[in-house]
């Protein structure tokens, strides 16, 4: 019975931190199940044509990455998606998956969870990303229309429960955005702050809405509102602990 995993992610057009993420965790998914074959699929159809058309690179589908699998030989298939929060994208791989099984009728797919999950998953992340000192760090994450978007104030609950009141989540597309981080860094009579990303990678994201010198960034907004801001471009995927976690989603659905 030969085996198949597919790492899944939103996907990204730069080569940089792609090389310094994604690529990372599958080498390392490669690295604990070597007995599996492991491919690669984006769930961002934009992202992939983007590759397509401006790079040559062709990257599969969720869909043409199980049918890859299935000429192989697969008969089962796990899915370890790399997306931060159960939203839009995540749907996507579990209906992708749903569909396979019942279309084809001859595999399994199962599918390992997103970053943030359960509880065990925010006090992983607090851990890992609990500042060294008493600076405030602003993380942006992307943010959703979805209900999902409520892990990131879930994300907030636990730094507060670990007694971790220097560090702001906020969002460029969800509930909690910029003017929420402006007026709590002003409560807290703050006057530095470190900006760094919340997400798998530095993408577009990163690099123009948080970081650019674009006047509607948000290092150039913030340094506008008085604030001293160091930027840190270090995302999620780049993390050697964060990269565990999602390794450890795989086994965990492999060995139950």
């Amino acid at each position: 019975m030969k085996k198949g995993i597919i790492v899944a992610s939103f996907g990204t057009t730069h080569q940089d931190t792609r090389e310094r993420t994604i690529d990372v965790i599958e080498n390392a998914i490669r690295k604990e199940f070597p007995d599996f074959s492991v491919i690669r699929a984006f769930t961002s159809d934009v992202v992939m044509r983007r590759l397509r058309d401006n790079h040559g690179i062709d990257v599969f589908s969720l869909e043409e990455a199980m049918e890859q699998l299935v000429f192989q030989g697969v008969t089962d298939i796990y899915i370890q998606p790399l997306h931060i929060i159960g939203g839009i994208e995540f749907e996507k791989v579990l209906r992708a998956a749903r569909d396979f099984m019942k279309n084809t009728g001859k595999v399994i797919v199962r599918v390992g969870t997103p970053l943030m999950w359960e509880d065990r998953d925010f006090r992983n992340i607090v851990r890992i990303l609990t500042p060294k000192d008493d600076t405030p760090v602003v993380l942006v994450g992307h943010g959703s229309r979805h209900k999902a978007d409520s892990s990131y104030e879930r994300l907030a609950e636990h730094f507060e429960r670990a007694g971790i009141r220097n560090v702001y989540i906020g969002t460029l597309e969800g509930k909690t955005g910029l003017e929420d981080m402006i007026g709590y860094l002003k409560e807290g009579e703050h006057r530095e702050l470190v900006l760094k990303p919340f997400m798998l990678v530095a993408g577009d994201h990163a690099k123009n809405d948080m970081a650019s010198e674009d006047e509607d960034s948000w290092s150039s907004i913030l340094e506008g509102e008085g604030f001293n801001v160091r930027i840190e471009m270090t995302p999620l995927g780049e993390i050697e602990e964060i990269q565990g976690m999602f390794v450890t989603k795989m086994k965990e659905v492999i060995m139950s």
